[in-house]
Order: C-alpha cells, then sequence, then structure tokens
C-alpha cells in the first residue's frame, strides 16, 4: 500500500462519564480538570465530563442513554420541553466538540468507558480509519497488563450514534471487568495507560515521525444474542454459562455451552463458529443483549506522516 499523509492532529478531546457509573473515565478525567491539563507538547486536550448529571447520580443515564444519542438525526432534533436530559446534552457535547462531520471538529475524540465483562483493553470504532489502527497498532505493542484488542462497528458515520463518532478520527476505550459504580486501580491503570500512549503517538505523528504499515486483527460485529425467555412473560429463563462466563473473546463452536437453565439445562451454541464479546454486561440486559458475536478480521494499512505544510 502506498504512504499516507494526515493534518496535524492539534486538538483532542478525552471524554468521561458518558455512561455516569463507569468510574474510570469519570476520575481520569477529574484527575486531568484538577491538574489543569490542558496542553501536551503539540496537542491541545480539552476534557470532558459528559452526562454530569448522571455522574452525579452514579447511574449510567437519567433519562436515555448519552451514548446512543450522536446520530445526525438526533443531532438534528429540534429541542423541545420534553426533550430528555441526554439528548439536550448530546447536542451540547455536539456543539462544543464538533459540530459532528464538519472541519471545525475535533481532530481525535477519545471516550472512555468500563465494562463488567472480561474484555480486557478494547478499541472501539466505526470504520477501519488509518489513524485509529496506527494507534490501536502502537497501544498493542507497549501494554503487556492486559490484551488488547480492536472492534469495528460498521455502521455509517451518519448513523454511529455514540460520542467519538463527532470526531474527524475517534474510538472508545472500554476496560474490563469492573463493577458498575467501583473504581478499581487495576483496570484505572490500564486505561490511563491506553490514553497516555495515545497522547504520546499523537505526538509523535505531529513532530514529523514516519509509522510504517502493518497488519492488526480485530474482530466485526456479526449479531447480539438474547437471553432465553418464558414466552408467556418475557422474563429470562437462564444465566451465562459458567464455561462461557469470562470467557470474552474465546471461540464459540457449535454445541459449545452459551446458557445454564434456572432448572438446570444447558442450552448450547449453533450456527457458525464466531468470537463472543461484552459477555453478561451488567447495562445490556435491559437491551435484551446476553453476549455480541464477532468474526476475527485482518486489516492491512499504509505507513503514514503528518502532510508538511
Amino acid at each position: 500500500m502506498e504512504h499516507v499523509s494526515f493534518p496535524p492532529l492539534s486538538r483532542v478531546a478525552i471524554c468521561g462519564g458518558t455512561h455516569g457509573n463507569e468510574m474510570s473515565g469519570v476520575y481520569m478525567v477529574r484527575e486531568m480538570q484538577k491538574q489543569m491539563v490542558d496542553q501536551t507538547g503539540s496537542v491541545s486536550i480539552t476534557s470532558v465530563i459528559s452526562n454530569p448529571r448522571a455522574v452525579e447520580a452514579c447511574r449510567r443515564y437519567t433519562e436515555t442513554d448519552l451514548n446512543r444519542c450522536f446520530t445526525n438525526a438526533l443531532l438534528s432534533t429540534p429541542i423541545t420541553d420534553s426533550t430528555p436530559y441526554e439528548l439536550r446534552r448530546a447536542q451540547e457535547l455536539n456543539v462544543q466538540l464538533g459540530p459532528k462531520g464538519s472541519q471545525e471538529t475535533m481532530d481525535l475524540i477519545c471516550d472512555l468507558h468500563n465494562t463488567t465483562a472480561n474484555m480486557g483493553l478494547c478499541l472501539i470504532f466505526y470504520s477501519p480509519d488509518w489513524i485509529n489502527l496506527h494507534i490501536y497498532k502502537y497501544i498493542q505493542s507497549k501494554i503487556t497488563s492486559a490484551p488488547v484488542r480492536a472492534i469495528q462497528l460498521e455502521i455509517p458515520i451518519s448513523e454511529a450514534y455514540s460520542l467519538e463518532s463527532v470526531g474527524k478520527h475517534g474510538f472508545s476505550i472500554e476496560v474490563g471487568p469492573q463493577p458498575t459504580g467501583v473504581l478499581r486501580a487495576d483496570i484505572f491503570n490500564i486505561a490511563k495507560e491506553a490514553v497516555d500512549l495515545t497522547i504520546e503517538w499523537i505526538q509523535r505523528f505531529n513532530s514529523g515521525s514516519t509509522f510504517e504499515g502493518g497488519e492488526v486483527e480485530a474482530y466485526t460485529l456479526v449479531k447480539s444474542v438474547d437471553y432465553p425467555r418464558d414466552p408467556k412473560t418475557n422474563e429470562i429463563t437462564a444465566a451465562i454459562h459458567p464455561q462461557l462466563q469470562d470467557n470474552d473473546f474465546k471461540l464459540l463452536q457449535p454445541g459449545d455451552p452459551t446458557f445454564q437453565s434456572f432448572s438446570g439445562e444447558t442450552v448450547t451454541h449453533v450456527g457458525e463458529e464466531l468470537y463472543p464479546f461484552f459477555v453478561n454486561e451488567c447495562a445490556y440486559y435491559e437491551k435484551k443483549i446476553a453476549f455480541h458475536l464477532a468474526r476475527k478480521v485482518t486489516w492491512t494499512f499504509p505507513s503514514i506522516s503528518v502532510k508538511k505544510d
């Protein structure tokens, strides 16, 4: 692949508390604001508590999930007296960090999340953007305290619903396992290392370093699986099977156990071999998702450097 150059990434936003009970991002952003970290070398940093009301209440959200409010359609919806707080807040963030799709938007947005699932450190993004892939490769080469993976959601950017989609480039960092409303030092440290390495990579990029192309493995979402349910009451009738619990990204083969019913029966996986992730994520019970299934892919990307004036 030929060499590609990009303009410098001079404006970066680090966001936490998009979900108000995911504590690593909340405390990392608070610490950045306390230390007044707003410039690191060539990088101007904006640190944001995305959903202050939910953070104050230590809840995922107050009225609706903020991290589903950043589609073009929702960002252009007129505000009325009945508009949920999170949609108002999404439009405020779009003004502050965007507007989405414009030349004025942040060069890169990094949004910090935790999961109750045993996923290690994941970067989640929409398109296999060369900048995101280079940062992912860099973080993967440096962090040894947890497995580092990437997940791609194949959604057009206009329909992309999460905060990082507002930036020219962007990804969310998802680290787990960590219970909601709880801070764990080991999980916080992994997230902080990933943020520090992201900023380090951007500084090196801006200063003229060339980053060689290469290959990385990643996961693309295929489908979501719900819990078994009672057809009359719609209540769940089984829990994640002990053999699947905490085994995110371990290949799930036909016949492997997925659920254990409350009466003790085992439900097994049917269909092609795929990789489970977000297994038994606390926040996904309301979304009727027990786990997602992904296919492993390999992305090849070119060498890149900063565009010279």
